[in-house]
């Protein structure tokens, strides 16, 4: 199964980054190197992001019941908005740390820095190799590939940093490396709130235009009118939508509702389509039935009177 593939190849990449981890943590003490140790700790949160990124994708693999009509699909989203957030957490930290350094420099081992920083770079380049063999749709995957990749770049620039202590004794290298360590882990974690965020609040899908969809469905034949309409992300990579379409009267409601379904599935990748379809002013006839001939427990209809964004009709004015 895809799922157990993308699993075998996140463990290759956890047992990488775990060993090398101890390691770099020994090294940098004794090189006395914030770039190391900022490495080091940024490392254990790529560790974190795939163990989190494994327990999701075995929690949104169990099958829906009880209350969870989704399952539990939006726990990979969860791990990503962690990832994010503690890349934002620890940058800050090593934000602040790098700027003391940046005052009063320590003596720094160079030659250890370098040759630390470049196993680094070959460890991070396999870990990202696999890494990317997993299906990287998925936020949560995504989320933990995107620590490994900006652990990468961090060990590039802490190499140069490594070589221009060593060659030129300018001990705020170290530092300043750290620093842009903090600005590649902010751009990252910034990106996975931002986008886990989007889908926790029920956000459009990124590159689908609500408006736009509306105007491209109710100009199809026999539709007179669609409101309530909403499109979200149950998770990464699975969009979702659900509208109240109007058709004209006498209109093929079954039919006006698979073709809209066609066009969402072949236009937009949205196969999960919650279509109401009704005809134009079926609601004030039933409105009236029950008023004229009201029965026990009857209520009105008047259901979408107060209809949840923009209202899209056909014709000239079509908002």
């Amino acid at each position: 199964m895809a799922a157990d593939a993308d699993r075998r190849w996140l463990v290759s990449a956890l047992t990488l980054i775990v060993v090398f981890m101890a390691g770099e943590v020994v090294v940098g003490f004794a090189a006395q190197s914030l770039a190391l140790i900022s490495d080091a700790a940024h490392m254990l949160t790529d560790a974190a992001s795939i163990v989190l990124a494994l327990i999701a994708m075995r929690l949104s693999a169990r099958p829906a019941r009880g209350g969870y009509t989704y399952g539990l699909k939006r726990a990979e989203i969860l791990s990503a908005q962690a990832n994010g957030l503690t890349l934002l957490l620890l940058s800050a930290w090593l934000a602040y740390e790098a700027v003391g350094r940046l005052i009063s420099p320590p003596e720094v081992k160079g030659s250890l820095v370098l040759v630390t920083a470049l196993v680094g770079v070959v460890v991070n380049l396999a870990a990202a190799w696999c890494m990317s063999k997993a299906n990287r749709t998925s936020l949560n995957v995504e989320g933990a590939f995107q620590h490994v990749v900006t652990d990468l770049y961090a060990f590039i620039a802490t190499a140069v940093a490594g070589a221009i202590m060593l060659t030129t004794g300018f001990l705020r290298a170290d530092a300043i490396a750290s620093l842009i360590v903090v600005a590649l882990m902010l751009r990252a974690g910034f990106g996975l709130v931002r986008d886990s965020g989007r889908i926790f609040l029920e956000a459009a899908p990124a590159g689908i235009d609500p408006d736009a969809v509306a105007d491209q469905l109710v100009a199809a034949p026999e539709v007179v009118e669609i409101h309530d309409l909403h499109i979200w992300e149950i998770t990464s990579g699975q969009p979702a939508i659900s509208a109240h379409i109007l058709v004209a009267p006498g209109g093929d409601c079954h039919a006006v509702r698979r073709d809209l379904q066609r066009q969402l599935r072949e236009d937009y990748r949205i196969t999960h389509a919650t279509l109401q379809v009704d005809h134009l002013g079926e609601d004030e006839e039933q409105d009236l039935l029950q008023i004229t001939r009201p029965t026990a427990g009857a209520v009105a209809a008047d259901h979408c009177a107060d209809s949840h964004g923009p209202v899209h009709r056909s014709g000239p004015h079509e908002h």
